[in-house]
């Protein structure tokens, strides 16, 4: 593999780098590892970043520009995204419209629901959430419950969603539903989009380990959702949600990469600021995990270079996913463990080293086991469907 980017390439970083030391807002430069979706306020300001960003051409790149993209190439993208952690700029916040829900509607969407939604997904105007998970149905997704009958020009909704990043602050909701209850599990699911002020819905945020409610129970009761806002065919929305797990599995891994990356230099800091470099033992923790965050890098080109090839995603997002959970707790450990008792203190306390944000991201880091897929689900989806192994 030729790891060298072209002389355009190599521009438009230089490009990318200047604009983006120039106009990361300070409130939001530096949080990038551990930065919140829960608070009203600082979604409001995520949202008028990744605005701001969209006006200088630098959301939804790889789009092609009839979808109100750049139509730049994949790989300008992935250098963006190394640069916004180079800057300790944020992710986008509305990450899962951008890399699952945007793709996906490209490609089974209407033109009507394209030329709604697309460009307002861009500019971070209509935020969405992921009405996938239920209490029954999280890893096991295809034993969802939540009922669609057909009346007329609208489904009628009713059920339970629940683990749904936003949905106190998004404005729509992409929703799989099952409208044949009678055909096998994986069969009789539609994919539906969702206005979240329709009637019926209600939203009862989760208090999480970190103090924080990011994600919230959803109640559907005989909420009408016109039949227009169907994206694909009718009992065919498993084949359309595959699509969208899948650019979440692989395309988010490089968005993901801004926070860890961020969240490591920040460690590196943290280790010489306390004097931590002469121990060896300390010295040995921080190598692994730079080479681990290197590995993780080299998988996210692997699985470019396929798409580059034009190839789909693959197998790549979830074995980057699952190494990915594995770096992120270790690193949030080791920092526990270089800071000592006082890292058990939170934002907001005087005696908080680095403003409590290790004490954050600790207790989030406990999640990323689970959310975006379960480790313990991954390794059997690769071990039986890519391996070939035996079922357990």
């Amino acid at each position: 593999m030729n790891f060298d980017f072209t002389e355009n390439e190599e521009t438009f970083r230089k490009e990318v780098r200047a604009w983006l030391e120039a106009n990361v807002p300070d409130d939001l430069r530096g949080r990038a590892f551990a930065s919140s979706r829960a608070d009203v306020d600082e979604v409001r300001r995520l949202r008028a970043w990744q605005k701001t960003m969209w006006q200088a051409g630098y959301v939804g790149m790889n789009w092609p520009r009839e979808f109100g993209g750049r139509g730049a190439g994949l790989t300008e993208q992935i250098i963006l995204f190394h640069e916004m952690a180079r800057a300790e700029s944020p992710q986008f916040v509305n990450r899962g419209g951008l890399s699952m829900l945007g793709p996906t509607l490209m490609k089974y969407g209407t033109p009507a629901q394209q030329k709604k939604h697309l460009q307002n997904i861009l500019t971070a105007d209509e935020l969405w959430c992921q009405g996938f998970s239920e209490p029954n149905a999280g890893s096991d997704l295809a034993n969802l419950q939540t009922r669609g009958v057909l009346d007329g020009d609208a489904f009628i909704i009713n059920g339970q969603k629940v683990w749904t990043s936003m949905a106190h602050v998004a404005e729509w909701c992409f929703l799989l539903v099952r409208t044949n209850p009678d055909a096998p599990k994986h069969k009789g699911i539609s994919f539906l989009l969702v206005d979240m002020k329709t009637p019926g819905i209600t939203v009862r945020p989760l208090r999480q380990l970190t103090g924080e409610a990011e994600f919230n129970e959803v109640f559907f009761d005989n909420v009408r959702v016109p039949r227009e806002n169907l994206v694909g065919k009718l009992h065919e929305g498993w084949a359309v949600a595959i699509t969208t797990l899948a650019y979440e599995r692989d395309l988010l891994t490089f968005i993901r990469h801004i926070a860890l990356r961020n969240a490591l230099h920040r460690f590196v800091r943290l280790v010489r600021e306390r004097g931590r470099g002469a121990d060896p033992l300390v010295r040995q923790k921080v190598a692994a995990l730079w080479i681990g965050e290197q590995a993780l890098q080299m998988n996210a080109y692997r699985s470019l270079t396929k798409i580059l090839r034009g190839g789909e995603p693959g197998p790549e997002g979830s074995t980057s996913k699952l190494f990915w959970s594995q770096i992120d707790q270790e690193l949030a450990f080791a920092a526990t463990e270089v800071i000592g008792p006082y890292a058990q203190i939170a934002e907001g306390s005087p005696w908080a080293p680095d403003d409590g944000q290790w004490e954050f991201y600790e207790l989030l880091a406990r999640a990323s086991g689970i959310r975006a897929g379960t480790t313990e689900i991954l390794k059997n989806i690769l071990s039986e469907r890519v391996l070939g192994l035996p079922k357990d």
